[in-house]
């Protein structure tokens, strides 16, 4: 008679990792110019992802945005808010990142 062990799947998956850089992005305090610029550029106003498929001009597929399932999405739009904030605070003109 053969005997198998089984591996035991843990229940609930460890969100370990995804709270610890959830909790750096909202703690990043932006303190240079340079940098608040860097975030603003590098991180986009609107969700890049969301597309229309067209076939000789005819619309044939939407694909959805698909950056509210990002789990770090609004803690990135935090930290461009801020980034903004800041340049907003030191006198620079934010129009340009403002879409």
């Amino acid at each position: 008679m053969m005997n198998f062990s089984y591996v035991q799947i843990p229940k609930k998956i460890s969100t370990a990792p995804l709270a610890i850089i959830k909790e750096k992005l909202g703690s990043w305090e932006i303190k240079e110019k340079k940098t608040a610029k860097r975030v603003v550029n590098l991180i986009p106003s609107q969700c890049p992802f969301a597309r229309d498929v067209y076939l000789f001009n005819q619309k044939i597929l939407t694909i959805p945005p698909l950056c509210k399932i990002n789990p770090f999405y609004e803690d990135l739009m935090m930290l461009r808010f801020r980034a903004l904030c800041f340049l907003s605070e030191i006198g620079e003109d934010i129009t340009p990142y403002c879409q």
